[in-house]
């Protein structure tokens, strides 16, 4: 039964999609827009881009050989990851960077699989990750945020058609894209002395402007290049 469990969801995941219309990436892409730019919905959908941002950073910690402690989503869209390791150094400098660049280089990468005809496998991606973030959760919202956005994608990646899988999985991706610069230029904005920029002024002696500059530019690359891949050149 397990066996048969696991078959059927890598065959649902390694499946092949044709690419949409022109007219539904267009659609998707002005959906995932509109859930960035209007101001009722942003603090909705900001608990997702936090999820990434926060998942980023515990990645990059593990990856850098930090011990991570824990992940703590909150209410009002911040977030915080604990790890334990050397203060300074490339690892914790990484680690810090992670967060403002992780949404934009997860959408990228969903794009290239996107691109590749993978659409759904963007979906079992993003479940697997979001499972392996639930054990770090220390917070009963950071729980209940995890668990609903996870819900969400069970629901799509089981009992969907194959065409709004599809749908689902670009929106997704044209949003992780278009949504990363948003929370960097609220950054810029709010210069807090608690952020990620001054964490890593402090830990690299450049100013914590050319950080949000650089995090600007790569955000806005990710974007620009995600919808290159999304896009067809005769769109």
């Amino acid at each position: 039964m397990i066996v048969d469990l696991l078959a059927e969801m890598w065959r649902r995941a390694s499946a092949t999609q044709p690419a949409p219309p022109v007219s539904t990436l267009w659609l998707t892409a002005v959906a995932a827009a509109l859930a960035v730019l209007v101001p009722q919905v942003w603090p909705l959908t900001r608990h997702v881009i936090t999820a990434v941002h926060e998942g980023s950073h515990a990645t990059v910690a593990v990856l850098t050989g930090r011990r991570l402690a824990g992940i703590r989503l909150h209410s009002d869209t911040s977030g915080l990851t604990v790890s334990v390791g050397r203060p300074r150094g490339p690892g914790m400098v990484a680690t810090a960077a992670a967060g403002y660049l992780g949404p934009g280089l997860v959408g990228l990468g969903a794009a290239w699989i996107t691109s590749l005809g993978h659409a759904v496998a963007v979906l079992w991606i993003l479940l697997l990750l979001l499972a392996l973030m639930l054990v770090q959760i220390r917070n009963w919202f950071g729980l209940w945020s995890v668990l609903v956005i996870g819900s969400g994608l069970v629901a799509i990646t089981w009992w969907a058609t194959p065409t709004w899988q599809s749908t689902a999985a670009y929106t997704i991706t044209w949003f992780l894209l278009l949504g990363a610069p948003r929370p960097v230029v609220e950054l810029g904005l709010r210069r807090s002395a608690g952020s990620d920029a001054a964490a890593l002024a402090r830990l690299t002696h450049v100013p914590s402007v050319v950080w949000v500059l650089i995090f600007a530019v790569l955000t806005i690359g990710a974007a620009v290049l995600g919808a290159w891949l999304l896009l067809p050149a005769s769109a």
